[in-house]
C-alpha cells in the first residue's frame, strides 16, 4: 500500500478558561440551591484537560485520540449547560495548512465562541485520525481494520464540519475550515479508506473481478478528490505534493482496475481484450509514477502487468491471433464501494465523565428560573394586597384613636396600647436606628453607581480604541464595530440605571415619610416618663360602663387576630416552593424542548390557590370588620361625647408614628438588602464587561499583528499578489434582546420579575421597597453579542500560488473524465454540479 496522505493539525493557543467559566457559572447558577456549589475543582480539571488535549494531538498515538475525544465530549456537555453566548473566552486557532512566512506570521482566527472551539477540536480529531490510520501496519488485519475505521470516521467528521461550520463561525473562516476545503478532505479520506479495502482484497487473494470493482470505485473516489484539490480557490493551500500524489493514485488505481480485469479476460479466454487492458495498464502505471514523481509507485503491479502483457502477446501471436480492440470501447468491470463516511455521533468516547454533571441543562435551568419568576410575581402581588389592606386598617384605627380611646386612664397616664408601642420601638432601636439606616443609603447608592460607571468607562474606552483604529486602517480594519457587539451591554446598563433611578425615588419617599412622622417616632423612642409628661391630661370621663366600649374591645381583638393571620399567610407565601423540575425534564425528554408557560402557569396557580383564597377571605373579612368598628365607634362617641380633642389628636399622632416606624424599618432593611444584592449583580455585570473587553483587546492585538505582517510582506515583494490578513475577530450568538422591566402600578411596589434583571422597586407611600429577589435568573442573557453579517464565504483573497499542471485525462478512465475545460478544472461538471459542491450557504 502506498503512503497515505495525512491532514495537518490546527495549531492552538493557550488561553485562561478558569476565570471566565467561574464568572459565568457563578452568575448564571447562583440562584439555584442545586447548582450553588463551588465548581472550582471541575473548572480547574476542565482547564487541565484542555491543555492536555490540544497538545496531545501532536503525538500520533491512538491514546491521544481518546484524550481529544474526552475533551470534545466535555465541550459538548458544557455547551448544553451554560449560556455559551455569554462565555467570553478568546479561543485562537491557526490555519492547519498555512506554513507561515519569513516574518513568522500565520493565518489565525480568534473567536469568543465555545462552538468555534468545538469545531477546531473536531477538525483536529479528524486530522489525528488520518495520522493514526497512516501509522498502522499493513502486515496485519488489525492494523488495516483500525486504519479503515479511522479514515471513514475522519471522512464523516469532515463532512459534518462542512455543514455546521457556517453556523459556528459566522464570518469568513480560515482556509482549512472553508466548506469546500472540508468537502475535499472528506472525499480524500474516503478514497484512502477504499484504497485499504482494495489492498486487503489483494492480500486475501479475493476474486479478480471483485478486486477490479473495488479498484474502479477507488479510482473514481480519487478522481473526485482530485477535482476538488485542483479548484482555483483551493489549490494553493495544499502541501505541494498532494495534487501530484492524488493524481498518481488515480492513475494507479485505474491501472490496477485494468490489470485485474485483464485476469478476468484471461480466465474467459478473451485474449484480445486482455492485451488491450494490459497495454492500457502499463501506460497508466507509467503515468502514475510520472505524475506522482515517485518512480517506485505501484512498481510490483507495473512489473506484473508488463510480464502478463509479454506472455499474452506471445500466446496471441502464436496461437489465438485475436484482434486487439480499442480500450475506449470496452465496458468497465462495475464498481463496489466498501468505504463509507461513518456518521458523526456523540459522545465520541464511551468513558467520558461529565465534569459538570451537577449543572442542569441550560434549557431546564432557564425554564426553572422563568417559573420561579412567575411564582414570585404571584406571591409579590398577594403579599402586596395583604400589606395594603393592613395599612388601610391601621389608617382607620389611627383616625379613630383606637384602641387608645377605649382604654381607661386617669390624669396624663398613657393607655397601655401606647406604652406597648413605645416599648416595642425602643427595643427595635428607636428613631436612631432609622436614622442610621437612612444615612447609609447614599453610600450604598454611590457604590452601585460607581460600579456601573466603571463598566460604562470600559465599554467607552474599548469603543473609542476601535473607532480610532478603524479610522487609521479604514477598510483593512475588518472586525465588527464595537457598537454592534455592545448593544446588549448598553441596553442592560441602561436597565440598571433605570433601576437605580427607581431606587433614588424610593429613598426620597422613605426620607419624606421619616421627616413627616419624626416627631411622633422621637416621642415613642423616649423613656416612658418623658412620654407621659408630653401627653395632654385626660378629661377623666368614665367609659367602663359603656356598652359600645365592650363591643369595640371585641372588635380590637378581631383586628389583632386578622393581623396575626396575615403574618402567617405572608410567611407561607414567601416560603412556598414549587418543584417543576420533573415536569420540565419529562417535557424535555419527550419533545426536546420545554414549553415553560404551559407547564408553570397551571402548576403554580394550583399550588398557590389555597393561600390566595386565604388572602381574599382575609380582605373580605376586613371590609366587614371596618364597617363594624366605625358603627361601634359612632355609638361610643354618642355615649361618651368623645374625648379630649388635644389628647385624642396626640394619641392618634403616636399611633400613626408607630405604624410608620414599623413600615419604614421594614422598608429600609429591604432597601439595604436591595442595594447589597444589586451590588453583586453589578459586579457580575462588570466582570462580563471586563471579560468582553479583554477578548476584544486580544482580538485587536491579533488583527494589528496580522496587518503589520501583511504590510511587511507587501513591502518585501512589491510585484507579487497581495496576501490578505486573517484578522482575529470576536463573534457571538444572536440572542433576542431582553424586555425593559415594566414598572408596577403606583400602589404595587412589586414589579413583575423580568428575566435577568434585578427587580426595580417602585416608590410608593405605603411600601417604597419591595421584597427583592437577589439571585440573577439563569435565563438572563444580556451579554450575547450580535452575529457578524453572513458574508457568503467569499474566498477571493486567499493567497494564490503558481498554477500547476492539471491532471485528469486518462484514456478510458472509469471516473468518466472529460477533456480539460477552461478555468483549470480537469473535468466537465455534470448537470447540477458535483455532489460535493452544492449551492452555498444552505438556505
Amino acid at each position: 500500500m502506498s503512503e497515505l496522505l495525512v491532514v495537518p493539525l490546527k495549531k492552538p493557543s493557550e488561553v485562561d478558561v478558569v476565570k471566565p467559566l467561574k464568572h459565568l457559572i457563578q452568575s448564571s447558577y447562583s440562584g439555584t440551591d442545586a447548582n450553588a456549589a463551588d465548581h472550582s475543582e471541575a473548572i480547574n480539571e476542565f482547564s487541565k484537560l484542555r491543555n492536555t488535549a490540544i497538545w496531545k494531538a501532536f503525538e500520533k498515538y491512538e491514546s491521544s485520540l481518546e484524550i481529544l475525544y474526552g475533551y470534545y465530549d466535555q465541550l459538548t456537555a458544557l455547551e448544553a449547560k451554560i449560556p455559551v453566548h455569554e462565555l467570553q473566552i478568546p479561543f485562537k486557532w491557526k490555519d492547519a495548512f498555512d506554513k507561515g512566512s519569513i516574518f513568522g506570521g500565520r493565518i489565525s482566527l480568534t473567536l469568543t465562541s465555545l462552538a468555534y472551539e468545538k469545531e477546531c477540536v473536531l477538525f483536529n480529531i479528524a486530522a489525528l485520525q488520518s495520522s493514526v490510520a497512516a501509522a498502522q501496519s499493513t502486515d496485519n488485519d488489525d492494523g488495516l481494520k483500525l486504519a479503515t475505521k479511522l479514515l471513514q470516521q475522519s471522512a464523516g467528521i469532515f463532512s459534518h464540519l462542512r455543514g455546521v461550520t457556517p453556523f459556528a463561525i459566522p464570518q469568513e473562516p480560515t482556509p482549512d475550515l472553508n466548506p469546500e476545503t472540508l468537502q475535499v478532505l472528506s472525499n480524500l479520506m474516503l478514497a484512502q479508506a477504499q484504497e485499504i479495502f482494495v489492498m486487503k482484497a489483494i492480500k486475501d487473494s479475493m476474486k479478480d473481478l471483485i478486486i477490479a470493482k473495488l479498484a474502479c470505485q477507488c479510482e473514481e473516489l480519487y478522481a473526485e478528490a482530485l477535482r476538488g484539490l485542483q479548484k482555483d480557490s483551493l489549490r494553493s493551500i495544499w502541501d505541494k505534493d498532494w495534487i501530484a500524489t492524488v493524481a498518481g493514485k488515480q492513475a494507479g488505481f485505474h491501472a490496477i482496475t485494468q490489470l485485474y480485469q485483464s485476469l478476468v479476460c484471461r480466465n474467459n479466454k478473451s485474449i484480445g481484450e486482455e492485451i488491450a487492458r494490459l497495454q492500457n495498464a502499463v501506460e497508466l502505471f507509467k503515468a502514475a509514477q510520472s505524475r506522482s514523481g515517485k518512480p517506485s509507485l505501484y512498481e510490483e503491479f507495473a512489473s506484473r502487468a508488463q510480464r502478463n502483457l509479454t506472455e499474452s502477446k506471445k500466446d496471441n501471436d502464436f496461437i489465438y491471433n485475436e484482434i486487439i480492440p480499442d480500450v475506449k470501447t470496452l465496458d468497465g468491470p462495475g464498481k463496489a464501494q466498501l468505504a463509507k463516511a461513518l456518521p458523526y455521533t456523540t459522545p465520541l468516547s464511551p468513558n467520558s465523565k461529565d465534569l459538570f454533571a451537577d449543572l442542569v441543562p441550560v434549557a431546564l435551568h432557564q425554564a426553572i428560573s422563568a417559573s420561579d419568576a412567575r411564582k414570585n410575581e404571584i406571591v409579590n402581588a398577594e403579599v402586596m394586597k395583604l400589606r395594603e389592606a393592613t395599612q388601610n386598617l391601621n389608617g382607620v384605627l389611627a383616625s379613630l384613636n383606637l384602641p387608645a380611646a377605649i382604654e381607661v386612664t386617669s390624669g396624663n397616664a398613657l393607655p397601655q396600647s401606647v406604652l406597648d408601642k413605645a416599648k416595642d420601638i425602643r427595643e427595635k432601636g428607636g428613631i436612631d436606628d432609622l436614622r442610621t439606616l437612612i444615612n447609609d443609603l447614599p453610600e450604598s447608592l454611590k457604590r452601585n453607581q460607581e460600579i456601573l460607571d466603571e463598566s460604562d468607562r470600559m465599554l467607552n474606552e474599548e469603543a473609542e480604541a476601535d473607532s480610532r483604529l478603524r479610522t487609521q486602517f479604514k477598510e483593512k480594519w475588518t472586525r465588527t464595530p464595537s457598537e454592534k457587539l455592545t448593544e446588549m451591554f448598553r441596553s442592560n446598563a441602561g436597565k440598571y440605571r433605570e433601576i437605580i433611578r427607581n431606587a433614588i425615588t424610593a429613598d426620597k419617599t422613605v426620607r419624606d415619610t421619616f421627616d413627616k412622622q419624626s416627631r411622633g417616632m422621637e416621642l415613642l423612642s423616649k423613656p416612658e416618663s418623658e412620654l407621659e409628661n408630653a401627653c395632654p391630661v385626660s378629661s377623666g370621663g368614665n367609659i367602663s360602663n359603656c356598652s359600645s366600649v365592650h363591643e369595640l374591645r371585641k372588635l380590637m381583638d378581631n383586628v389583632d387576630t386578622i393581623k396575626a393571620e396575615r403574618e402567617v399567610i405572608e410567611s407561607e407565601l414567601k416560603s412556598a416552593t414549587i418543584d417543576l423540575k420533573d415536569q420540565f425534564l419529562s417535557a424535555l425528554a419527550q419533545d426536546g424542548a420545554i414549553n415553560e408557560p404551559s407547564i408553570s402557569v397551571g402548576s403554580i396557580g394550583k399550588a398557590l390557590a389555597p393561600l390566595r383564597e386565604q388572602v381574599n377571605d382575609s380582605i373580605a373579612r376586613q371590609e366587614s370588620l371596618v364597617h363594624q368598628i366605625q358603627t361601634a365607634h359612632q355609638a361610643f362617641v354618642n355615649e361618651t361625647g368623645g374625648g379630649s380633642g388635644s389628647r385624642d389628636a396626640f394619641l392618634s399622632e403616636l399611633a400613626s408614628a408607630y405604624d410608620a416606624f414599623i413600615t419604614l424599618q421594614n422598608n429600609l432593611k429591604e432597601g439595604t438588602k436591595f442595594y447589597n444584592d444589586l451590588t453583586q449583580l453589578l459586579i457580575t455585570f462588570q466582570n462580563k464587561v471586563s471579560d468582553f473587553c479583554f477578548a476584544r483587546k486580544t482580538e485587536k492585538d491579533e488583527l494589528m499583528k496580522s496587518l503589520t505582517e501583511e504590510s511587511s510582506r507587501m513591502s518585501s515583494a512589491p510585484g507579487g499578489p497581495p496576501v490578505p490578513s486573517y484578522g482575529a475577530t470576536t463573534g457571538g450568538s444572536s440572542a433576542p434582546p431582553q424586555p425593559t422591566p415594566s414598572q408596577p402600578s403606583g400602589s404595587v411596589p412589586y414589579p413583575s420579575q423580568i428575566q435577568g434583571m434585578p427587580v426595580p422597586y417602585q416608590a410608593t407611600p405605603q411600601a417604597p421597597y419591595p421584597t427583592y429577589v437577589a439571585p440573577m435568573p439563569q435565563s438572563f442573557n444580556p451579554y450575547a453579542t450580535l452575529p457578524y453579517p453572513a458574508n457568503a464565504y467569499n474566498y477571493q483573497n486567499f493567497p494564490q500560488g503558481p498554477q500547476p499542471q492539471n491532471y485528469g485525462t486518462y484514456p478510458g478512465a472509469y471516473a468518466q473524465q472529460q477533456p480539460q475545460q477552461p478555468g483549470g478544472y480537469p473535468h466537465q461538471a455534470p448537470p447540477g454540479g458535483y455532489p460535493h459542491a452544492p449551492n452555498w450557504p444552505p438556505q
